[in-house]
């Protein structure tokens, strides 16, 4: 038999509209009243039923995620961490996948299916900068990446300067001065390409180590096959390098094969470090150093500024919040 918000009255020793605060997460209830009351819900097993909740107050207690590719290990687990600091929130996530094409986007901001939730998360690749009027829309959104800096709207990102910059320092510690990226985009500033570039000719600068366009390699999008296209670019050509900053872990990890292959030694002749902490990147051989940008406080900031826009309105402030990172060293970097 189904528990009822009466029945974990009963047995909490409390009224029934204690409870349905308690559920609805009013902020007027005593730690020890809650405490009594979530214990009663432990025990009986109690779920909220979430289509009652919805008609009384016009929500739907779900959320919209729209990502460009979740074939791509960061955008999946990315969306494996919202899920999760939503369910912490008793709310559930509706997974869009837009192919970062511009068209799909667009339908993604202006589709019917935005109906089906409170509000969305959003990562453009086929918007960009000059783009930030469309995100003038009537329903809550959070924008995530860093296709758009100047948009109308809350927005959470990562470090892509500080954190590339932070990389590429890891490789100069490491006494290594002919420093190849691969992964670059031609022309893009505002990017995670643009940006990440940005960081590393800050590094440079930094130490005195002068830039030098050879090393640096173009990709189409960060594939694993475009990391191994870049470096067998890299190596056809005969550029003498001793690193490599690949821009996404899955280019590090195409890279690595390709040097492995061809009987060049990690880290001996050259180290690697990725960006994005995927999981893979632990299992490689070697493992894979990186950064980690802060993926999992991204997704409960973004979850926790929607949700916040939900219960707010639009009137609140327009806020921009930043994950912090940290570099994961790995054997691709570690010496002996």
């Amino acid at each position: 038999m189904t528990a009822t918000l009466r029945d974990v009255a009963r047995l909490a020793g409390v009224s029934f509209k204690t409870v349905s605060n308690v559920v609805n997460d009013h902020p007027y209830v005593s730690d020890t009243t809650r405490a009594k009351v979530q214990a009663a819900i432990d025990e009986l097993g109690y779920r909220p039923n979430r289509q009652a909740r919805s008609l009384r107050s016009g929500r739907t207690g779900a959320i919209g995620l729209a990502v460009p590719e979740l074939s791509l290990a960061y955008f999946a687990q990315l969306a494996d961490e919202v899920i999760t600091a939503a369910e912490q929130r008793d709310v559930v996530v509706v997974i869009e996948q837009t192919g970062g094409d511009r068209r799909r986007e667009l339908d993604v901001l202006a589709g019917s299916r935005r109906q089906l939730t409170d509000g969305l998360l959003f990562s453009p690749l086929g918007l960009g900068n000059d783009d930030g009027g469309l995100l003038a829309v009537d329903f809550p959104l959070v924008l995530l990446g860093e296709r758009i800096f100047d948009g109308p709207v809350d927005h959470v990102t990562m470090e892509n300067v500080d954190a590339a910059r932070a990389a590429t320092d890891h490789l100069l510690d490491l006494g290594r001065r002919r420093i190849a990226v691969i992964g670059a985009h031609e022309g893009e500033v505002i990017g995670s390409a643009g940006l990440r570039l940005r960081g590393y000719r800050a590094a440079l600068e930094a130490r005195g180590v002068g830039y030098d366009d050879a090393l640096v390699v173009d990709a189409g999008p960060w594939h694993r096959i475009n990391g191994a296209e870049a470096m067998r670019a890299l190596l056809e050509r005969g550029v003498e390098f001793d690193a490599v900053f690949a821009l996404n872990d899955e280019l590090a990890l195409g890279a690595l094969r390709v040097m492995q292959e061809q009987g060049v030694k990690v880290p001996a002749d050259v180290a690697i470090i990725g960006f994005d902490d995927v999981d893979e990147g632990k299992y490689s051989l070697p493992s894979l150093s990186t950064v980690d940008p802060g993926r999992r406080e991204i997704a409960r900031l973004a979850v926790e500024v929607l949700l916040d826009r939900v219960e707010k309105g639009p009137d609140e402030p327009r806020r921009e919040l930043r994950s912090g990172y940290r570099i994961v060293e790995r054997e691709s970097t570690q010496a002996g």
